[in-house]
């Protein structure tokens, strides 16, 4: 039903008064918004018109408030009257009166930006295309119309450019000669409209477009304003179409660099736009550019220095004159001229450097040189960006940022977008040593560019100088020690002067920080005077921002001042209470979070440091820090600054201070906040370790009930921390009675708790181990009721049933060290009970008999048990059990009882699996536990055993049972980490007629790469290809276990194989194909099954690329994988698909112009995996698989999504359309995007 207020609303609109007319537009505005608005469709016309009636109100008021109602208008009416519409704005735009005209037009593109639907809007750009195009090319039309014309048509073509497919080369062909005009406007508008046009195009009508504008290029008569127009057309087609525009570049950039070369002296215009034409191929075609770089190299770096009005006289400049300020107000280098805008020259090429940093770092050693050359640069604009960051400083931090990326440091970079850009330079991409000596070598040149910057007026540019500087102590610690002195003055001025800006004191304050904090003390003492001063000033600084990074310097400086408390070969007595004072001023002051916080913090390195000279200061200073635990906000920070006095070697007095910092600190462990816990468990350990003495039982009593709390599995490392502190509270000789009883009842129940979680594992582990190692010291506790306690956590319970695997390894490894602990007559006690439940035969209970075991293992392990006659006899016994665990288990236990007495047992062990058939497996399990345990502590074995290992490991290199053959390659590798010379030599049988023996030495050599460095690495260098190149062996079962060699190998130490990597990859990426020779079919009688024995094979080689693209991309080609390998991966079987779009994310990321040049092609097997629907009989494990291969597509999707340029394909524009029409699909692939 329609709205009954409209027909009044209509009435008044149509009123003689203006702010009658006023009021009603407003309502109708009103009215048009709300949700349940409905029009009839006579009520529909009359309300059409008189909106349109309105638009020519002779109030601008009233007219600015007829447009707005077309916004909502053109939703709520059909399609007829919209029609209607826009014909009537179409004829006053281009028949009506002047005045009429910008309403017509404002009118015309507030309807096209809210059309609803697509049918809708196809309908209206059939009626008015047409019309607009006639505007356009009509000859007697005045220019403002064709301007209006053209950016209405703009806008359409952005918004609806693919909806008007069958018109493109009817557009095109009335655009085109547009760039002919004589009106600069029109030309300008027109660049626009065929840009927009442009990301829409087929191949074929661009490459029509862009040969019509490269003939008008080479066209020798063209007028220079023409040709600038072109230059620009084409820059805008590059950066509307992305990487479709790479094939045009071999016609376009040799143009553009004539044209750049030969302008006239005054046409700077021309080629600021072809420079800028170049930077835009630089950034959407990496790829095909290529071949050009070294060309547009040498342009740049002479358009760098561009400067025809001119002269510099740098090098008569040295750092030893007498520069005064009044000097400053006259400088002869001083040059303006408001007419020379080659400025902009220079811009354009520091711009396109930039991005040619950014698409090849590997050019980046030839650059320094002339960019240091270029800090000279007179003009403003040049040096430095509105943003405050220099452009010529600017790609110097660019180049900078490079190596911080490599070396995976924390940049402060103010050119953000090409941090993220270089961001994918990896480790290896550049031979990152010779650049670093190269940068190191210019130092001394930056320095005195620097110097020079830092002595000028202008503001923008010193903080452009210090952001240099800043990227270079990042990137090349150390490097600045001969050039201090020289940097004292920039810094004292940017912290002193009355003109100098908040930004300037906290860039010069960040610099200053981080250059005491990377290089050697020494070399400040010197000049700590003249440091000191400017920054203790800066601490009193009103700005909250500029004192806390005054606070974090005077933090440096504590250090730098006494970097050793024992020796000081400076005199840093004068400095001690003008720091203190200053510091203390901010810190009883009512300031900012952040400056309260660092105030706190310095106060806490300051009484450290040099507390033993302020004696008298602490009784008014440490209270202070104690209220300030108080305080919700700065308590942590408060809580770390008594953590780093209390481990002071001054070992101060704070007897003041210390029962009230307890309680607060007792009471912070009941906290939720996690990072107070953690912190104040820390602090705690430290206090009572350095002032136990000063603190009563009673005290450590409240701590142990209060950190018994935390001692769970949920947070297993504050479990750690929380058990350290109790082993420290129990090791201290003070402690009474009453605390170990407190430990026994309060923390004993939860660390037996602990000790059965199946989490538990590292620093937590340790620390439960060395609790009951310590518990065993403590008074009144019985070994026999401990032990008794940890045995009984492994019996299953009703309740939660049996108990988990790696529980019972932790449980062993506790009894082990408990029984180290209680001494040798303990130990050998809890040994024969262990025997003794193993020796009897009546015993059922398997659960009991696997810990024994487990725990013989652990304790053998630690300790000489061959004082035990024939425990090795009682051990292997119980591999004839009928239960798989415990045969497990006595293999473990064999092997650790022989890594306590090698000499003995490693015998007894290579004897049986000579002579146990049926036992081998089991034993060389044993083997393996001796050789993995040798390895990791790093222990010899004797030669004669070495031998008989080997010997005994290659016999069973051809067994049929894999896992044996599993086990003897473990072997093979875990010993040749302890015997690499001897070892790899005899690891070469890669040409052994026998397809088990080569697979086996290859996964050997896979084991024996670990990644901790390792003796082998050298041996190994040399000799791995021989091994890696078995990817081309004839048998499957070899050419997978190669390839997954090369995956570890590429994760764990790619420097071993990144010269072989351009031999290796064409192996392995023929891996990744589907072979029809290894598809089989079985016939099951009733129905036959497909095989494919090449998929895990296939899987693997993916994952390896995968693993590739982590540590060596820069030898990877993404182009020539893409298409065909990981575009058949995409289409492949579920288990092949994840990794491919694991590895389309990264790439999509790391190399985003290679997957553009070829997205379309990748479209179809992503849109087929998203689409793809199980059967209906399917099983929920096939409905879960197939949702988490969609997921994974859309994960791939997401990323693609986040290319830049990725709209340019038609194809992944029609995906993301039609995933956006499912509301199931679009939520899921919202979800996955926003993870």
């Amino acid at each position: 039903m329609a709205n009954s207020s409209i027909p009044g609303i209509l009435e008044k609109m149509t009123g003689k008064d203006k702010d009658y007319r006023y009021m009603a537009t407003s309502d109708l505005l009103n009215e048009l918004n709300k949700e349940g608005f409905k029009l009839d469709s006579d009520l529909e016309l009359r309300l059409s018109n008189i909106v349109l009636q309105q638009l020519d109100d002779a109030a601008g008021d009233v007219s600015g408030l007829a447009v707005k109602c077309l916004a909502p208008l053109v939703k709520k009416i059909h399609e007829a009257q919209v029609l209607e519409m826009t014909h009537k704005l179409c004829d006053k735009l281009l028949n009506g009166k002047d005045q009429h005209r910008d309403i017509a037009s404002i009118a015309l593109k507030t309807i096209f930006s809210e059309v609803p639907t697509s049918s809708v809007a196809q309908s209206v750009l059939v009626s008015v295309s047409p019309k607009l195009i006639g505007g356009i090319t009509s000859p007697a039309m005045k220019t403002d119309i064709k301007c209006e014309c053209l950016d209405i048509l703009c806008d359409i073509l952005h918004k609806f450019g693919n909806l008007m497919t069958s018109d493109h080369e009817m557009l095109l062909a009335a655009l085109l000669p547009q760039l002919s005009s004589n009106q600069a406007s029109v030309r300008k508008k027109t660049v626009s409209c065929i840009a927009s046009l442009a990301s829409s195009l087929s191949d074929d009508l661009l490459a029509k477009a862009t040969i019509e504008v490269v003939r008008l290029l080479k066209n020798k008569g063209t007028k220079p304003e023409m040709t600038r127009t072109n230059i620009q057309m084409i820059g805008a087609l590059s950066r509307a179409v992305g990487y479709r525009f790479g094939p045009h570049l071999g016609d376009t950039v040799p143009i553009l660099i004539q044209y750049c070369k030969n302008a006239s002296e005054n046409d700077e215009e021309l080629r600021e736009y072809s420079l800028q034409a170049l930077e835009s191929f630089l950034l959407r075609c990496p790829r095909d550019i290529f071949s050009y770089c070294n060309e547009i190299l040498h342009l740049t770096l002479e358009y760098l220095s561009y400067d025809p009005n001119f002269t510099d006289n740098m090098e008569e400049d040295t750092d030893d004159e007498v520069h005064d300020d009044d000097e400053d107000d006259d400088s002869a280098n001083e040059y303006t001229d408001d007419e020379d805008v080659s400025w902009k020259v220079r811009r354009a090429a520091a711009k396109c450097l930039a991005a040619l940093i950014v698409s090849r770092p590997e050019m980046l050693s030839n650059l320094y040189d002339e960019l240091i050359d270029r800090f000279k640069e007179r003009e403003e604009n040049v040096k430095v960006q509105s943003k405050h960051t220099s452009l010529i400083y600017h790609v110097m931090i660019g180049l900078l940022t490079v190596y911080s990326e490599m070396m995976q440091m924390d940049v402060f970079n103010t050119f953000i977008e090409l941090l993220r850009q270089t961001g994918n330079v990896t480790k290896g991409q550049i031979d990152i040593d010779k650049l670093r000596w190269s940068l190191k070598q210019e130092v001394p040149k930056v320095v005195k560019s620097v110097n020079r910057q830092l002595r000028e007026k202008s503001i923008k540019t010193k903080i452009g100088a210090f952001s240099v500087l800043k990227e270079l102590v990042v990137v090349l610690p150390d490097c600045l020690a001969d050039h201090i002195g020289s940097l004292i003055p920039g810094i004292e001025k940017a912290l002193c002067e009355k003109s100098s800006t908040s930004n300037l004191k906290i860039e010069a304050l960040i610099f200053t920080r981080l250059v005491l904090a990377s290089h050697s003390p020494a070399v400040f003492h010197p000049y700590i005077k003249a440091i000191s001063a400017p920054v203790l000033s800066a601490v009193g600084e009103r700005y909250y921002k500029v004192t806390a990074e005054a606070l974090r310097v005077c933090g440096e400086l504590v250090r730098v001042v006494r970097p050793n408390i024992e020796v000081s070969d400076f005199d840093f007595k004068p400095y001690v209470h003008p720091i203190y004072n200053a510091i203390l001023s901010r810190l009883t002051n009512q300031d900012q979070d952040q400056v309260k916080e660092c105030a706190i913090s310095c106060m806490g390195l300051v009484v450290s440091t040099f507390g033993d000279h302020l004696t008298a200061e602490l009784l008014a200073c440490l209270p202070v820090l104690v209220d300030r635990m108080g305080n919700e906000i700065t308590r942590l920070t408060a809580v770390k600054a008594f953590a780093v006095i209390a481990a002071s070697p001054l070992h101060l007095d704070l007897s003041c201070v210390l029962e009230h910092v307890i309680v607060e600190l007792t009471a912070f462990l009941r906290k939720a906040n996690r990072a107070l816990r953690q912190a104040t468990l820390g602090t705690l350990n430290t206090l009572i370790v350095a002032y136990g003495d000063k603190i009563g039982s009673t005290a450590y009593e409240v701590i142990i009930v209060e950190l018994s709390t935390l001692i769970s599995d949920s947070d297993l490392h504050m479990a750690a921390l929380a058990l350290e502190l109790c082993c420290t509270l129990m090791s201290d000789r003070r402690s009474g009675p009453t605390v170990g009883l407190t430990v026994r009842n309060k923390v004993l129940p939860q660390a037996l708790t602990l000790v059965k979680s199946s989490l538990l594992q590292g620093q937590a582990l340790s620390a439960l181990q060395n609790f009951f190692a310590t518990l065993v010291y403590s008074a009144n506790t019985s070994f026999d009721a401990l032990l008794e306690s940890l045995l009984s956590t492994a019996k299953p319970s009703p309740q939660s049933g049996g108990i988990a695997k790696q529980a019972l390894f932790s449980i062993a490894q506790c009894v082990a060290v408990l029984c180290l602990a209680a001494g040798d007559h303990k130990c050998s006690s809890t040994v024969k009970m262990l025997t003794d439940i193993l020796k009897d035969d009546s015993t059922s209970n398997s659960a009991k008999q696997h810990l024994a075991l487990l725990c013989l293992g652990e304790i053998g392990r630690r300790k000489d048990l061959s004082s035990h006659a024939h425990i090795e006899n009682i051990v292997i016994e119980s591999f004839q059990s009928p239960f798989e665990e415990i045969k497990s288990a006595a293999s473990y236990a064999l092997g650790n009882i022989a890594v306590g007495n090698l000499p003995k047992y490693l015998p007894f062990i290579l004897n049986q699996i000579d002579n146990q058939q049926k036992k081998q497996y089991l034993l060389l399990h044993s083997l393996k536990e001796v050789i993995v345990r040798q390895s990791v502590d790093k222990a010899e074995f004797q030669d004669s055993s070495v031998e008989k290992i080997l010997n005994l490991l290659f016999n069973h290199c051809e067994s049929e049972e894999e896992g044996v053959r599993n086990v003897v390659a473990e072997c093979l590798g875990k010993i040749a980490l302890i015997k690499p010379s001897k070892l790899v030599p005899a690891l070469k049988r890669t040409t052994s007629p026998a397809a088990f023996t080569r697979a086996t030495v290859v996964v050997a050599v896979k084991y024996s790469i670990v990644e901790r460095p390792e003796k082998i690495d050298a041996v190994l260098y040399p000799e791995i290809s021989s091994f890696l190149m078995l990817i081309k062996d004839q048998d499957r079962h070899v050419r997978r276990a190669a390839v997954l060699a090369l995956s570890i190998a590429g994760h764990n130490k790619p420097n071993l194989i990144k010269g072989l990597l351009p031999e290796l990859l064409p192996l392995l990426y023929d891996q990744t194909v589907i072979k029809k020779e290894l598809i089989r079919t079985v016939d099951l009688g009733p129905f036959k099954h497909t095989v494919d024995d090449g998929l895990e094979l296939r899987k693997a080689a993916f994952e390896c690329v995968d693993t590739l693209l982590d540590n060596c991309l820069d030898q990877l080609n993404p182009s020539s994988f893409i298409v065909p390998y990981l575009k058949s991966g995409l289409d492949d079987h579920y288990d092949v698909k994840m990794p491919c779009h694991l590895i389309l994310s990264k790439l999509a990321d790391k190399c985003p112009s290679a997957v553009l040049a070829v997205l379309d092609s990748l479209v179809d097997p992503l849109q087929k995996t998203v689409n793809f629907k199980p059967k209906q009989d399917a099983v929920k494990q096939e409905v879960d698989r197939n949702e988490d291969m969609i997921r994974s597509a859309l994960r791939a999707v997401a990323s693609l999504n986040r290319i830049s340029g990725g709209d340019c394909s038609h194809k992944f524009k029609n995906l993301m359309a039609e995933m956006g029409k499912s509301q199931s699909m679009w939520e899921k692939f919202c979800s996955i995007r926003n993870e």
